[in-house]
C-alpha cells in the first residue's frame, strides 16, 4: 500500500505534499481514499470496517451528513476542491494550427509539386554558357530580351506560393473544424447535471461542480460521474464494462459490494452514494493520467503509421505480445485475454462506429476512382510530352545531345513534369472531404437551433436516407406530462376523478400509502413555476400522474413519506423493462410486512387473489372475474387512449420472514386496489410532422410498452395508422410467434412477410425492438435497402439505438446511457425535430451532389484541355499556376459556397435515396457531360482559331521562357468566367429550370461568386509573369463574359432533353451493391474503405502502390485479425466463470490498476472526431449486442416464469457466456447485453474461411 500511496501523492506538485497529509481538517488523505477505491467486494467492506467503523463513518471523518448532505457553504466547497482535487479531467491539448499545416503538407501531390517548382526554380538561376546555346533547340528563340529570360525562377516561385495557399487554406479548415467539434464537445459536457443533496434539499448541479463528501442520488440509466461508496441502495445493478471488460451486470450492496466507479453505467436500481474520490483521483481518472503519460509515444507511433501501413500492424502485435506479458506476469488466467482485449480494443478505437456512413462510402469510392483516372491521364500527358520533345529536337532536328545543354533539357523535362502533375491536381477532388466536412459542420451547427444536437457527423447525412422511424411513444408522440382522468375505485369505474367521501377511508388510506410509498421518493409535483400554470412533475412521469391523483383525492403524500422516510424501505423490487412492475416491503408494527405493488394492469392482475370491495373489505378476485375487468374497464380505456395502471398490496403476517431474493413467491397472492386511467396527450405537432414523414416517404412505426389498445389509440390519433389502410398492430408476444421458427430461432424470411406491413408493436420488450431494427436493417426484399432511424429514451433502448443507422435519445426525459448509445440528442424531445433532421440530412446530401456536379465538370474540362494541348501545342494552354487557381476556386471555394445551402421545404416531396442510389444520377450525368461539351468546343475554339478571332499573336509553340501571351490569357479568363456562370448551374441537381431560386438566401454563394471575380480580375490585370497572364482590353473582357454567360443558356438548353432518352449514360458513385451485405464482408469493405480514404486523405498514395496490392493484403491482415479474435472469444468464453470473482483475488491493487489502464487502452481513439465521442470526453461507450443465443422470450406470466427457469434451449453456434450471476433477470429472461468491443462480427456470423476452421480446431 506504500507504494500506492506514493505515487497518487506523485501526481501532485510538491507545495500539495504536505497539505495532502494533513488532509486540511478531514479525517481522510487523498491517499487513502485514492487506495480505498482501488478495493472491491469482501476487500473493500473490510477495509471500510477497519478504518472507519462503517459507511457513515466515512461520511462523519468527510464531514457530510448522509441524509442532509453538505451545506452549500461555498468556501468549504472551495477547500475540498483544493485539497481532493476538481471533478473534471483535462482534455488532450488540441493541435496547433502549425501542427495542421504539416499535416497538410504532407499530402504526396502537394510534395511532387514543391520538389517539381524547388527544381525548376534551381535551374532557371542556370545560364548555359551563351555561344552554344542556339545549338540546343529553340530555347531561346524569339530573340527576347535579357530581361525576360531573367524571370524564369518566377513560375517555380509561383507554385510554390500557390502550394502555401493551398496548405494554408486547408489547415485553418480543419482547425475550425476543431474548434467546432470542441464546442460541442463542451456543450455536450455542460448539459450534463448529477442530482445531490445539499442542506437535505435535492438539487442537480453541473457534473464539474461535484466534489469530495457530496451526497449524490444515483437511479437507473445514469452515467457515474465520480467514485463513491454506497450508502443505501434498492436493487442496484451496475454495468461496469466500460472499466472492466465484463458484460454481466455487477449487483451493488452495503453489506456486499459498496463500491461505485465514476464512468459506469446504473442498469437497474436507485440508490445514494458519498462521493470519494472526482477528476483525475477517479478511476477514470488514473487510467487517463495513464494514458496521458503514454501519449507522446502513442503520437510516435501515430507519425510511423502515417508513414508506413505495415508498421501500424506492426505496432499493435508488438503492443500484443507486451501487454500479454505484463498480463501474464499478474495472473496467469487473464494471459489469454490481455493482449487479446487489447487487439479488440485497438479495433474499437480505429474502426468507427457504423459500417461507415452511406455517403462517406459512395464518396470514397468515387474519389478513388477519380483519383485512378487522373494519375493515368497525367502519366500519359508526361510520357507523349517527353517523347514528342525528344524525338523532335533528337530525330527530325538530328542533334546530338551536348553535356552543356543538358541544364537546358532538364528544364524542359521539369516544365513537362510539372504540367503532368498540374493535370493531376486538378483532376484528383480533394475537395470532396472537404465539402462534407464544411457542410456537416454547417449543418450541426445550424441544426443545433432546431434541437437536435449531434453527436457524430456522419448521422446527419444519414438521416436525409431514412425509410424508416420507429418511434417510442411516451414524451416523444406524446408530451410526457400524464395525468389520471379514470379509475376503477371499491367496484366502480369513475370517468372523472372521484368524490373522496364516496370511498371508505380505509380505501382511500391503502390507495395513498401504496403511492406515496410505492414510487421513488426523488418524483414529486411542486408548486407551478408562475401564477395559474400547471404544477411541475418532477421524476417519473407515470408515478407524478399517480401523486397528482392523490392531491386530486384531496389527500397530501408528503407526511406519509416523512413517517416511512426511504431508509426505512425494507426491500424495493426496482421497475425495469422485464418486470414491467415496481414493488415495496415495508415493516408493519406487529413485526409483519406489507408489500405494495404498482404495474401494467394487465401483468398485476394476473398476480391478485382478492380485490377491494365498495366498503373496502377483501372479496374473491377469480380468473374469470379478472376477464369481466379487462373487458369492461381496462380494454375501454386503453382504446381511449389511456395507460392502464393497476395498483396492488399483500400483507405477510408477523413470524418466519419469507426469501425475499425470490420475487416469484414474493409477488403473488395481491389484493387489487384501483385500477387507474392515466391520459398523456398526444403533441398538438406530431401529427403534422408524421404526415411530413409520409409524404417524404418514411414510414413511421410505433414501439411501445403500453397495452396494445392504448397504442392503437394513439396511433391513430397521431395519424401513424389511417382506416382503411392494411396495416398490422401487433403485441410483442404474438410478433415474436411469427418471427421465430419451431427452435425458437429469428428467422428473417418470416420478419420480411411481417415488417413492411407492421405500424405498431406494443407492449414490446427491448428485445423485441432491436429484432425489429435489426430485422428491418437486414432485409433485402425491397428494392432498396432501408435506413432505420429510432428513437429512445430508456436505458434498455440502448441497443436499438445502437443497432439503428440513426440513434436519436431524448435530451429532457432520456438517461445517460440512452443519450451515450445515441447519434443525436433531441433537446426538445419532440418527433417534429426529427422531422427537421431529415430535411438537414437530405440537404447534405444533395450539397454533396451539388458539389460534385460543379467539381466533376471542371474536372473533366481541366484534364482533357491539358491533356490535349499538351500533346498537340507540347504546352498545356492552362499554366501550372492557373491550375491550381482553378482547383482552389473548384474545390475550397465551391465547396464552402455550394455546401451552405440552407434546406427548403420542398426537400421533404421526394422520396428517400437509399443505401444503393449513385450520387451521380443520370440527370447530373447529362448536365456533367453537357457543360463539358460546352467549354472543351468554345475553349477548342479559342485555342486553335482564336488568335484569328482576336486579331493578336498566336500564343502556340511558345519558346520556353516567353512572355505570357494574351491569348492564352484570354483562354484561361474564359475558362474562370465558365466555372463561375457553371456555379450558378449547380445550384439545382434535379433538372429545375430556375437555377436562381432562393439564391439570395445565400450570402456565402453570393459573396464567394463575386469575391471570385474580383480576385480573377486583379489576376489577369495585374498577374503578370507568376500568373502566366497578359492585361487583357474591355472588348476582349465581355467577350469573355458573354462567353461565360453563355453557360446559363447551355444550362437551360441541356434541361430541355429529357433524360429518359439518354439510355447511355451510366450512374456513378454506387453504395455497396446487393450482394456484398454479408457481416463478414461488411467487415471487410469497412476496412478497405477505411483505407481508402486515408490513402485520400494522406494524398495520392497511388502514386506508390498500386490499390489492388493494398486491398489483398487489407484482406489477408483483416482475415487474421478476425480469427485471431475468434479464438479469443472461445478461450474468453471458457475463462468467464473463473474471471468474474478473480479480481477480488490479486493481491494487491497495483496490479488491478495496471490491467485496468491496459484494458481501457480504447480511450486512446477518443479524441478522433470520426470515433463514437461520447458524452465526457474520457467516458467510453457502453457498447450493446444482443446474442441472440438464447431465445426464450421474455413473457411475463406466471406459468411462463416457470417454464422459462428451465434450461433455455441453445442455439447450436459457438455456446454462450455462461452467467454466474443468477440473480441477473436480465440473463434469466435471455436478454443478453454484453460489451462488444471488437466490431468484427464473430457472433452473428458462423466462421466461413479456412483459416477459422484450423482456429477453432485448434
Amino acid at each position: 500500500m506504500g507504494d500506492m500511496a506514493n505515487s497518487s501523492v506523485e501526481f501532485y506538485p510538491k507545495n500539495q505534499r504536505r497539505e495532502l497529509n494533513h488532509a486540511g481538517g478531514f479525517g481522510c488523505t487523498l491517499a487513502e481514499l485514492r487506495s480505498l477505491m482501488e478495493l472491491r467486494g469482501a476487500e473493500a467492506i473490510q477495509k471500510v470496517q477497519e478504518t472507519y467503523s462503517d459507511v457513515n463513518g466515512l461520511c462523519r471523518r468527510l464531514k457530510t451528513s448522509p441524509t442532509e448532505g453538505l451545506s452549500d457553504n461555498t468556501a468549504d466547497l472551495e477547500k475540498r476542491r483544493q485539497i481532493y482535487g476538481q471533478n473534471f479531467i483535462p482534455p488532450k491539448k488540441p493541435k496547433t494550427f502549425l501542427q495542421l499545416v504539416w499535416e497538410a503538407l504532407q499530402d504526396v501531390t502537394l510534395i511532387i509539386l514543391e520538389m517539381a517548382a524547388i527544381i525548376s526554380l534551381g535551374l532557371s538561376f542556370y545560364a548555359p554558357p551563351g555561344e552554344e546555346s542556339e545549338n540546343c533547340g529553340n530555347v531561346q528563340a524569339g530573340g527576347e530580351d535579357e530581361g525576360e529570360s531573367e524571370a524564369g525562377w518566377i513560375e517555380g516561385a509561383a507554385i510554390l506560393l500557390s502550394v502555401i495557399c493551398v496548405v494554408l487554406v486547408t489547415a485553418f479548415n480543419d482547425w475550425s473544424k476543431e474548434k467546432q467539434f470542441r464546442g460541442l464537445q463542451s456543450r455536450i459536457e455542460q448539459e450534463q447535471k448529477f442530482t445531490v443533496i445539499r442542506n437535505g434539499q435535492q438539487v442537480q448541479i453541473p457534473v464539474a461542480e461535484l466534489v469530495v463528501g457530496d451526497i449524490a442520488q444515483i437511479k437507473y440509466g445514469d452515467l457515474l460521474p465520480a467514485d463513491g461508496v454506497l450508502i443505501q441502495g434498492n436493487d442496484l445493478k451496475i454495468d461496469e464494462s466500460s472499466l472492466t471488460g465484463e458484460s454481466d451486470h455487477v449487483r451493488k450492496s452495503v453489506e456486499k459490494d459498496p463500491m461505485l466507479l465514476s464512468g459506469t453505467h446504473v442498469m437497474e436500481g436507485s440508490g445514494r452514494m458519498v462521493i470519494s474520490a472526482v477528476g483525475v483521483n477517479s478511476q477514470t481518472g488514473i487510467i487517463f493520467t495513464l494514458l496521458g503519460a503514454g501519449g507522446e509515444e502513442e503520437e510516435k507511433k501515430d507519425k510511423k503509421g502515417k508513414q508506413q501501413d505495415g508498421a501500424v500492424e506492426n505496432n499493435q502485435n508488438k503492443a500484443k505480445k507486451q501487454d500479454g506479458a505484463v498480463a501474464m506476469e499478474m495472473q496467469p488466467l487473464k494471459s489469454a485475454e490481455g493482449g487479446e482485449m487489447e487487439e479488440r480494443e485497438k479495433k474499437k478505437a480505429s474502426v468507427p462506429k457504423k459500417e461507415k456512413s452511406v455517403l462517406q462510402g459512395k464518396l470514397t469510392k468515387l474519389a478513388v476512382q477519380i483519383g485512378k483516372a487522373g494519375l493515368v491521364m497525367s502519366a500519359i500527358t508526361v510520357i507523349i510530352l517527353v517523347l514528342y520533345f525528344v524525338i523532335e529536337t533528337f530525330v527530325i532536328d538530328g542533334k546530338t545531345w551536348l553535356t552543356e545543354c543538358t541544364p537546358v533539357y532538364v528544364q524542359y523535362f521539369v516544365k513537362f513534369f510539372i504540367i503532368g502533375v498540374t493535370v493531376l491536381v486538378v483532376a484528383v477532388p480533394e475537395g470532396l472531404p472537404l465539402a462534407v466536412t464544411i457542410s456537416l459542420a454547417y449543418s450541426v451547427k445550424k441544426m443545433m437551433k432546431d434541437n437536435n444536437l449531434v453527436r457524430h457527423l456522419d448521422a446527419c447525412e444519414t438521416m436525409g436516407n431514412a425509410t424508416a422511424i420507429c418511434s417510442d411513444k411516451t414524451g416523444t408522440l406524446t408530451t410526457n406530462r400524464m395525468t389520471v382522468v379514470q379509475s376503477h375505485l371499491g367496484d366502480t369505474h369513475y370517468k372523472e376523478i372521484p368524490d373522496p367521501s364516496n370511498l371508505t377511508s380505509k380505501t382511500l388510506d391503502l390507495l395513498v400509502h401504496a403511492i406515496a410509498i410505492n414510487s421513488a421518493y426523488t418524483t414529486k409535483i411542486l408548486p407551478p413555476e408562475k401564477e395559474g400554470g400547471l404544477p411541475r412533475q418532477v421524476g417519473n412521469k407515470t408515478e407524478c400522474a399517480l401523486l397528482g391523483f392523490v392531491l386530486d383525492l384531496r389527500r397530501d403524500y408528503q407526511p406519509v413519506r416523512e413517517q416511512i422516510p426511504e431508509e426505512k424501505l425494507y426491500k424495493v423490487y426496482t421497475f425495469n423493462s422485464v418486470r414491467k412492475s415496481m414493488s415495496t416491503v415495508i415493516c408493519m408494527p406487529d413485526g409483519g410486512y406489507r408489500l405494495f405493488s404498482k404495474g401494467a394492469s394487465e401483468i398485476v392482475l394476473k398476480k391478485c387473489t382478492n380485490i377491494l370491495n365498495s366498503n373496502g373489505e377483501l372479496r374473491a378476485f377469480r380468473p374469470r372475474d379478472r376477464d369481466e375487468m379487462i373487458k369492461k374497464v381496462i380494454e375501454p380505456m386503453a382504446c381511449d387512449g389511456l395507460r392502464t395502471i393497476c395498483v396492488a398490496y399483500r400483507d405477510f403476517s408477523a413470524g418466519k420472514e419469507p426469501d425475499w431474493d425470490n420475487e416469484n413467491d414474493i409477488v403473488i397472492d395481491l389484493t387489487c386496489i384501483a385500477v387507474v386511467g392515466i391520459e398523456d396527450p398526444v403533441r398538438p405537432e406530431v401529427p403534422e410532422a408524421i404526415r411530413k414523414c409520409q409524404r417524404a416517404g418514411i414510414t413511421v412505426r410505433m414501439v411501445t410498452g403500453d397495452n396494445i389498445n392504448t397504442a392503437r389509440a394513439i396511433a391513430a390519433k397521431c395519424g401513424i395508422i389511417q382506416p382503411g389502410e392494411d396495416f398490422l398492430c401487433l403485441e410483442g408476444k404474438e410478433f415474436n410467434r411469427r418471427i421465430r421458427n419451431e427452435k425458437g430461432e429469428i428467422e428473417q424470411e418470416r420478419l420480411d412477410k411481417i415488417w413492411p406491413k407492421l405500424r405498431v408493436l406494443a407492449r414490446s420488450s427491448p428485445t423485441d425492438k432491436h429484432t425489429l431494427v435489426k430485422g428491418i436493417i437486414d432485409s433485402t426484399i425491397g428494392e432498396q435497402r432501408q435506413v432505420v432511424a429510432v428513437t429512445g429514451d430508456g436505458t434498455n433502448d440502448g441497443p436499438a439505438l445502437k443497432k439503428a443507422d440513426v440513434g436519436f435519445a431524448m435530451g429532457i426525459a432520456g438517461t445517460d446511457v440512452a443519450k451515450e448509445a445515441s447519434d443525436i440528442i433531441l433537446t426538445d424531445d419532440n418527433f417534429s425535430s426529427i422531422v427537421k433532421a431529415v430535411m438537414w440530412g437530405r440537404n447534405v446530401y444533395d450539397s454533396i451532389s451539388k458539389f460534385l456536379q460543379f467539381q466533376l465538370t471542371v474536372n473533366v474540362v481541366a484534364v482533357i484541355v491539358a491533356f490535349t494541348g499538351a500533346c498537340i501545342t507540347q504546352d498545356s494552354p492552362l499554366k501550372a499556376v492557373q491550375m491550381l487557381w482553378v482547383n482552389l476556386i473548384m474545390d475550397t471555394f465551391a465547396s464552402l459556397a455550394l455546401a451552405t445551402e440552407p434546406p427548403t421545404e420542398a426537400l421533404l416531396l421526394r422520396k428517400p435515396y437509399g443505401r444503393n442510389k449513385p450520387l451521380i444520377s443520370r440527370t447530373m450525368m447529362k448536365n456533367i457531360l453537357g457543360h463539358a461539351v460546352y467549354q472543351l468546343i468554345i475553349i477548342f475554339t479559342l485555342l486553335f482559331v482564336g488568335e484569328v478571332f482576336f486579331d493578336i499573336d498566336s500564343g502556340r509553340n511558345a519558346p520556353l521562357h516567353s512572355p505570357p501571351s494574351e491569348h492564352y490569357t484570354i483562354i484561361f479568363n474564359t475558362f474562370v468566367m465558365m466555372q463561375l456562370f457553371n456555379e450558378i448551374n449547380a445550384r439545382k441537381i434535379h433538372g429545375e429550370r430556375n437555377v436562381f431560386d432562393g439564391i439570395f438566401g445565400n450570402p456565402i454563394f453570393c459573396s464567394i461568386v463575386l469575391g471570385t471575380f474580383g480576385i480573377q480580375i486583379v489576376i489577369v490585370q495585374f498577374g503578370g509573369k507568376p500568373f502566366s497572364c497578359s492585361p487583357l482590353n474591355a472588348q476582349q473582357w465581355l467577350w469573355c463574359l458573354f462567353v461565360g454567360f453563355g453557360e446559363l443558356v447551355w444550362g437551360q438548353v441541356i434541361a430541355t432533353i429529357p433524360t429518359s432518352h439518354l439510355k447511355c449514360l451510366k450512374e456513378a458513385g454506387h453504395g455497396p451493391g446487393k450482394d456484398e451485405i454479408t457481416d463478414e464482408e461488411l467487415a471487410e469493405d469497412e476496412e478497405e474503405i477505411d483505407h481508402a480514404e486515408r490513402e485520400l486523405r494522406r494524398g495520392q498514395i497511388l502514386w506508390f502502390r498500386g490499390l489492388n496490392r493494398i486491398q489483398t493484403q487489407m484482406e489477408v491482415v483483416s482475415t487474421f485479425k478476425r480469427s485471431g479474435s475468434f479464438q479469443g472469444a472461445v478461450r474468453r468464453r471458457s475463462s468467464v466463470l473463473s474471471q468474474l470473482h478473480d479480481v477480488t483475488n490479486i493481491s494487491t491493487p497495483t496490479h488491478i490498476r495496471v490491467v485496468k489502464a491496459f484494458r481501457s487502452s480504447l480511450y486512446e481513439g477518443l479524441e478522433k472526431p470520426d470515433t463514437k465521442t461520447s458524452i465526457h470526453n474520457f467516458m467510453t461507450t457502453p457498447e450493446f449486442l444482443i446474442n441472440d443465443y438464447i431465445h426464450n422470450i421474455p413473457l411475463i406470466d406466471d406459468t411462463d416464469v416457470e417454464e422459462s427457469e428451465g434450461p433455455p434451449r441453445r442455439r447450436f453456434r459457438a455456446s454462450p457466456p455462461p452467467s454466474p450471476n443468477k440473480n441477473n433477470n436480465a440473463i434469466d429472461s435471455g436478454i443478453y447485453l454484453s460489451t462488444d468491443v471488437s466490431k468484427t462480427p464473430t457472433s452473428s456470423s458462423s466462421p466461413v474461411s479456412p483459416l477459422h476452421s484450423m482456429e477453432t480446431s485448434l
